[in-house]
């Protein structure tokens, strides 16, 4: 993972820098009116922006998410994770040697079980968000579950042996 930078920008907002594994650097910087711009300078002079854009609020948020693998997961990737502080967001497929299959989320307990959550349900193009106890895992959906590390390991040992 590249190095994240943050700095505040007193009566502007705050400053992220991102420099990337493959040696890119960008800027984010938001604005306190919600306001994202994003800067993407040269790699053989990290001094020299290239180019920038300016988003909104809600485009800002609608761009997070496609990076975010919310709106398309790349199949290559089966499990994917997201590390904030001690919380972890996790992608998991529910596989043909799954215990879990065809059971509800109800049945499996999985809050007083795991203590992780399910955050999402993704299916064939669509998604459903913040799952209820009544929907049933099936062969080929991928959850979105939150947790702490031990408590996503124990998710996905209960979806294995159901």
């Amino acid at each position: 993972m590249g190095t994240i930078r943050e700095s505040d920008l007193p009566g502007i907002g705050k400053k992220y820098q991102l420099e990337a594994n493959s040696g890119s650097k960008i800027v984010v910087v938001i604005h306190n009116d919600g306001r994202r711009e994003l800067y993407h300078f040269l790699d053989e002079d990290p001094d020299e922006c290239i180019s920038q854009v300016s988003l909104d609020d809600e485009e800002s948020r609608q761009i997070a998410s496609i990076i975010g693998g919310m709106q398309y997961k790349p199949k290559a990737l089966d499990t994917v994770q997201v590390t904030l502080d001690e919380l972890v967001i996790e992608w998991c497929k529910i596989e043909p040697h799954f215990k879990s299959i065809n059971k509800t989320i109800e049945e499996l307990h999985v809050r007083a079980r795991t203590g992780a959550t399910i955050l999402a349900i993704v299916e064939k193009g669509k998604q459903k968000i913040n799952p209820g106890p009544q929907d049933r895992l099936m062969l080929g959906m991928t959850l979105v579950v939150a947790g702490e590390r031990k408590q996503i390991k124990q998710l996905n040992d209960l979806l294995l042996e159901g």
